[in-house]
């Protein structure tokens, strides 16, 4: 389903995928199957979207940057994709931005160019991520650092990898 007031230039939307109003989607990007794409979201010629993602407004996914399966993107994240940007650059070339498969990043982050944000790792809202992040690892703040530990399933851990109910769980990595 592609709304009437989006405007979708690509051809490599996948099966059930929805595209809201004021979603501009540009030629060449790639969008996996059902998707949520929800309003004011820009996907340039360069981004690619995996499968069962859900990309909220006011997002902007840049050329460069590739999200994997299952991956949440909160209301007005910022992806950047130069790492020393200028008006009207010459030969820009984007630096790519990896998020791996069922990684959350909450509202309003900024996630630096060249990062990779690993496999069920989650991002607190707010934040601004200048590292690479480790898979099933909890980071937020600005800068975000490390915090804790998350499961596949979305138990939050300690730092030492305890549940709310004391429970160890070492088996995430």
């Amino acid at each position: 389903m592609i709304h009437a007031l989006a405007d979708c230039q690509s051809v490599h939307i996948g099966q059930g995928t929805r595209i809201w109003q004021f979603c501009v989607v540009l030629p060449g990007a790639r969008i996996g199957a059902h998707c949520n794409i929800c309003m004011n979201v820009l996907v340039e010629s360069g981004a690619v979207v995996g499968d069962h993602c859900t990309v909220k407004p006011g997002v902007q996914l840049w050329d460069g940057v590739t999200l994997g399966d299952y991956v949440f993107v909160g209301a007005n994240t910022v992806f950047t994709n130069d790492r020393v940007p200028r008006s009207q650059k010459q030969g820009f070339v984007p630096v790519p931005t990896i998020v791996e498969t069922g990684a959350t990043i909450g509202a309003g982050c900024t996630i630096m160019p060249g990062l990779t944000i690993g496999h069920h790792a989650f991002i607190g809202a707010g934040s601004v991520v200048t590292h690479d992040v480790p898979p099933h690892t909890v980071w937020y703040g600005n800068p975000a650092r490390h915090r804790g530990y998350i499961t596949a399933d979305g138990t939050l851990l300690d730092m030492h990898k305890r549940d709310k109910q004391g429970n160890i769980h070492n088996d995430l990595i």
